[in-house]
């Protein structure tokens, strides 16, 4: 479950989001265009990081860059 404590995590990078048009999911009520993000976790695909509801949340990494 190591997992839980993501949120406390120190922050591995920071990113902005470009988009939130999603094919399958909604994403525009957790995710902001333009905002920047706190990286906690990353895997090949996806960067967990916290959304606009204050939880941690894995997200495409498409949805995103790295600045």
């Amino acid at each position: 479950m190591i997992h839980q404590n993501w949120e406390n995590n120190e922050t591995i990078k920071k990113i902005k989001c470009i988009h939130t048009n999603a094919k399958k999911y909604k994403v525009n009520s957790v995710l902001t265009e333009g905002k920047i993000y706190d990286v906690k976790n990353e895997t090949d695909e996806f960067y967990f990081v916290i959304d606009n509801t204050n939880r941690i949340a894995g997200f495409k990494k498409d949805y995103f860059e790295q600045i």
